[in-house]
């Protein structure tokens, strides 16, 4: 029997990279998905953010893993909006077990605004979807698994002075302190919290122009801030997913209030 067969996940930011990656890996496992993406731009992201087509592409590949998905547009920075798309779903499905708070921004060259957002997006945003969804895993009394999307930059420091990357490095730092309070706050009810950490993975947050531009300044001014332990320049959104994957299957029972890298040694090396 499939490792999730009978669960149902809610992921956010699904629409592409990490998110789809996860969708993709947790219905291979035998999970429905609630798939939420903003598909819209924000102003101060240097960079095209995810778009209903992008969304679509994601159910398609969900459905050909042999799964059903409920798909919805929102943005996590409006709690009421998030969670009518997870009702939607949990409507449909009857239940939630699993939770993956994955969307998330990198303005990091966008001054003020960029600190605004990435706060808004980055941490209000998984807090959003921690509360949004604590109610449903509650409820069907059964446990539940959740996983926050962090950073290694939420492990240790970074060389940037500019807003926008300070307002990411605290976004993902806070996020290891929600997960720790929630690890505790749910444990009674066999409701699991981990956090992932990230080193660079290959998805469009990385891989575009704007970015690649920063990190480029961001390795003169302090190399030793750069570069993974292992001989491997960036991850690919299946290797968090594998994580991911892991995390909120029963091989992880017993695992919770965890900061997992997943870095290729990147952490370490600093």
């Amino acid at each position: 029997m499939a490792p999730l067969a009978g669960k149902v996940a809610f992921i956010t930011g699904a629409a592409r990279g990490q998110g789809r990656a996860e969708a993709v890996k947790l219905a291979s496992d035998g999970a429905d998905i609630i798939a939420v993406d903003l598909c819209d731009q924000i102003a101060s992201v240097p960079y095209p953010l995810a778009t209903a087509d992008d969304l679509a592409a994601t159910v398609k590949l969900v459905e050909d893993a042999g799964a059903r998905i409920v798909a919805r547009q929102a943005d996590v920075r409006d709690q009421d909006a998030l969670a009518s798309a997870l009702q939607a779903g949990v409507d449909e499905f009857g239940r939630l077990d699993i939770v993956v708070a994955n969307a998330g921004i990198a303005p990091m060259q966008s001054g003020a605004d960029g600190w605004r957002d990435v706060i808004d997006v980055n941490l209000t945003g998984v807090h959003h979807t921690v509360e949004v969804a604590k109610g449903a895993l509650i409820a069907h009394g059964e446990g539940g698994s959740i996983v926050l999307t962090s950073s290694v930059v939420g492990l240790v420091g970074m060389g940037s002075d500019d807003p926008g990357a300070i307002g990411y490095v605290a976004a993902k730092h806070g996020i290891v302190g929600l997960m720790r309070l929630y690890a505790n706050l749910l444990a009674p009810h066999s409701i699991r919290v981990n956090s992932v950490h990230p080193a660079g993975v290959d998805t469009p947050m990385i891989n575009n122009e704007a970015t690649r531009e920063w990190l480029g300044s961001i390795a003169e001014k302090s190399p030793q801030d750069m570069g993974n332990a292992l001989p491997v320049q960036v991850l690919q959104p299946e290797d968090i997913a594998n994580a991911v994957a892991w995390l909120v299957s029963d091989a992880a029972r017993y695992v919770t209030g965890v900061a997992l890298p997943v870095d290729a040694g990147s952490v370490n090396k600093r």
